[in-house]
């Protein structure tokens, strides 16, 4: 699948995603819609590959691995 922000996040909200492949390229866009909202689920992810093209676009393979788990404080 390709393409669609809303089907992505409505995939991943059904937890009906295997792998996602997410292609970082390295330019900052100040508007526009966020692929991952900010009130959306919490989803580890665990990175399967990963390579950087010549002019710096990254893509990123990661499969979901349920949900994050955080890192206690380790002064408390």
């Amino acid at each position: 699948m390709h393409g669609s922000g809303a089907l992505t996040r409505w995939l991943l909200a059904n937890d009906l995603v295997d792998e996602l492949t997410l292609l970082v390229v390295p330019v900052i866009v100040g508007q526009g819609d966020h692929l991952f909202p900010q009130d959306g689920p919490d989803l580890a992810l665990e990175l399967l590959k990963t390579h950087a093209f010549c002019r710096g676009i990254v893509p990123q393979t990661y499969r979901p691995a349920g949900a994050p788990q955080c890192a206690s404080d380790p002064t408390t």
